[in-house]
């Protein structure tokens, strides 16, 4: 099947067009301000490059940083109503308690707390009241929010109240869009609540952004299906990706590792991704990203969505360097997508990582005369402390003292160095463009993470109840039925609490339908 990824970088907008498991072409185009001419621009010169008709193109996938961005940027948030089914319970620190302010007004800042929940063996705290819900639709109907975060507490262990609360609530504020908080999070209300708050915001804009991409691609001719990259290594259709937006965050990073484990070979590797404005470093198994165990922080916001396990440094092909001897300082700061304009190869006047490169015969382009011609000592210098930075990152993402191959991967993976202590590197071939690579080959996932009583249920059963809903997630995200298959799962005994309960963490992969 001929199929086309994409990543939107900061700097750099990649495509690739495979066949297969083979790479037909690979184009890199400047990403533009309006993001959407840079896929254009990328998707247009690949497909030109593979010499492919548009119309064998069966798939597009395409990586994006827009909903991490609108986070970080806090900008083009929708007013949000966040609804906690508690009471009498949980309500010493109320929604959003630990958000920092700028975002909380961006979101509106709204919530109101209501009777329901469950205690973490499914039974109810107490019942739903109806005309609480009622009252509380026309709160939301007066201050005109249009997406509300629904979180119940315990909810991973039974999801029951928050699909009745949205029901009622749907039937009052039919032009509501309404997130659950357990179709996002894990265990941990805050956290989840979190997750679901800042999902149920980015969901005007996700159809935008969807919107946005479809007519991207018809202008190139394509009109394929498309899918958005979500944070696990697999994809999420047109529909999946308007319903949970924050699916995307830190999907670039794992685009590349899986790219760079699909372009080496390597299943187990820590993945060096350099791109144009930071380092990503993470660590591979069996051929997917390891995820955080712990609470992730976006923009502030505490949450516990599934993301990968990245640690990121400020240093990439277009870093800014500064100061020389003590006083030399490289990064954080970044010339990002203006590189062309600014480095001294290409007639500007800020050093940057890719002059050092260049100049230190690592790389050839741009004016290679100029970067010649710069203080030999300092180029140098300036490589040992990011052979150092390099050398410190992945140090950091080793949890074993097995010598497992470093993969060096994106356009700036010039900068690492041909080892890094006792463990080898390796540049595959199309390193510089692994994370379209890595959207290109991208499955369907579903995933499930809860916890069961064993108490009238087996462990076997359990786990074939788990199985089965994963399933139908991977089904509804756009899997093939017949190709929906367990990739990883653990299930943890839960001994402090009572009633034979059992944390069970379940993923299944499928091919997506033609």
């Amino acid at each position: 099947m001929t199929r086309i990824g994409v990543d939107v970088g900061g700097t750099n907008t990649d495509a690739v067009v495979m066949k297969g498991e083979q790479v037909l072409s690979a184009v890199k185009s400047p990403t533009t301000k309006d993001v959407m001419t840079g896929v254009v621009d990328a998707v247009t010169g690949a497909v030109s490059e593979a010499k492919v008709n548009v119309k064998a193109v069966k798939a597009v996938m395409i990586g994006t940083t827009h909903f991490t961005n609108a986070v970080i940027e806090r900008r083009r948030l929708a007013r949000t109503g966040a609804v906690r089914l508690c009471l009498p319970a949980a309500q010493c620190l109320p929604p959003m308690v630990d958000w920092p302010e700028d975002i909380k007004e961006a979101v509106g800042g709204r919530f109101w707390m209501a009777r329901g929940g469950n205690e973490f063996d499914g039974r109810s705290i107490s019942d739903l009241d109806m005309a609480e819900l009622d009252g509380i639709a026309a709160d939301i109907g007066k201050a005109k929010i249009k997406s509300v975060a629904i979180t119940s507490v315990f909810s991973p262990v039974s999801d029951a109240m928050e699909r009745k609360a949205a029901q009622r609530l749907r039937e009052r504020l039919p032009d509501t869009e309404f997130t659950l908080s357990s179709e996002i999070g894990r265990l941990g209300i805050l956290e989840r609540e979190n997750a679901a708050i800042m999902n149920a915001s980015l969901r005007a804009l996700s159809e935008h952004i969807v919107t946005a991409f479809g007519q991207a691609l018809e202008k190139v001719g394509l009109r394929c299906p498309y899918f958005i990259t979500q944070n696990d290594g697999t994809l999420m259709n047109r529909t999946f990706v308007e319903s949970y937006p924050v699916l995307t965050f830190a999907s670039g990073p794992t685009n590349s590792m899986r790219g760079a484990a699909f372009l080496s070979g390597e299943t187990d590797a820590i993945v060096v991704d350099v791109g144009g404005t930071t380092t990503d470093v993470g660590a591979l198994v069996k051929g997917f990203p390891r995820p955080a165990s712990t609470t992730v922080d976006v923009g502030g916001v505490r949450t516990n969505f599934r993301m990968p396990d990245v640690f990121a440094i400020g240093l990439g092909g277009g870093t800014i360097v500064s100061g020389k001897g003590r006083d030399l300082k490289i990064g954080p700061q970044s010339v990002g997508y203006r590189l062309t304009e600014r480095a001294l190869i290409f007639g500007g006047g800020t050093l940057t990582a890719s002059d050092v490169a260049v100049g230190l015969g690592l790389a050839e382009f741009g004016d290679v005369a100029v970067a010649t011609s710069l203080d030999s000592d300092h180029l140098r210098a300036v490589k040992a402390r990011t052979d150092e930075m390099l050398g410190n990152a992945v140090e950091r993402m080793r949890v074993s003292p097995d010598r497992i191959p470093v993969l060096a991967v994106g356009g700036g993976s010039i900068l690492v160095p041909d080892a890094i202590g006792e463990l080898r590197v390796i540049r595959p071939d199309h390193f510089s463009v692994a994370n379209a690579v890595g959207a290109a080959i991208g499955q369907i996932s579903g995933e499930v993470d809860r916890i069961f009583s064993l108490d009238g249920l087996t462990r076997e059963e359990a786990l074939a109840e788990a199985r089965r809903e994963a399933t139908a997630k991977a089904v509804s995200a756009g899997a093939k039925p017949g190709t929906v298959e367990l990739l990883d799962q653990e299930d943890i005994p839960l001994a402090y609490l009572p009633g034979n309960a059992t944390r069970i963490r379940l993923k299944v992969v499928g091919e997506m339908i033609d």
